[in-house]
């Protein structure tokens, strides 16, 4: 079987947008990149698993979880790669590892798990559940807004990642992230 791709090393700050779904991550990391005028690294999930949904009307299997992983490493890799002195990741395979946790009864594919727990970012932002859930094709889980949004925190913790949580409004989660950022730029 083969392995995911390394994360490859790169000269520029790595910041991941991290949380449950419909917790604004996608809406904070646009928002990131047009203000700091650099790339974000979209969700390679969702896409793969709206083509899914799109196609063949299945959710996510344990069986996805490898090429979601390999698809993401490959997207972020591409961005590490172009020069650029800050990325924005919409997501992470921590992420994936959490919800693969969550999903299949704490069962993650070990390479996913490996990778997830050796890839390095040099900060997270936290995004918290106060903002309006929006249903979509793969979201699945509104009542579990807060059991989610705790295994998220707890890996964070858990594998001593640094992190910043962002609630409240948009305006004011970009505030908070953008003074965390700043903190770190040269």
């Amino acid at each position: 079987m083969e392995k995911i791709p390394e994360q490859q090393p790169g000269d520029c700050i790595k910041i991941v947008l991290f949380g449950p779904e419909s917790s604004g991550k996608t809406t904070l990391s646009r928002a990131l990149s047009e203000y700091y005028k650099t790339v974000w690294v979209p969700e390679y999930a969702r896409e793969y698993l709206q083509e899914k949904w799109v196609t063949q009307k299945t959710i996510c299997e344990p069986k996805d979880i490898l090429p979601i992983a390999r698809g993401q490493i490959k997207l972020e890799n591409d961005a590490v790669q172009t020069g650029i002195k800050l990325v924005f990741c919409d997501t992470d395979l921590l992420e994936t590892k959490v919800y693969s946790e969550a999903y299949y009864e704490g069962w993650c594919d070990p390479f996913v798990a490996e990778a997830a727990l050796k890839n390095k970012y040099d900060l997270y932002l936290l995004t918290f559940i106060d903002i309006p859930w929006e249903a979509d094709d793969l979201r699945d889980r509104p009542e579990q807004r807060q059991e989610m949004f705790d295994l998220f925190e707890q890996a964070l913790i858990s594998n001593n990642r640094p992190y910043v949580l962002l609630k409240g409004t948009v305006q004011q989660r970009l505030k908070t992230a953008i003074n965390q950022i700043n903190n770190l730029l040269p």
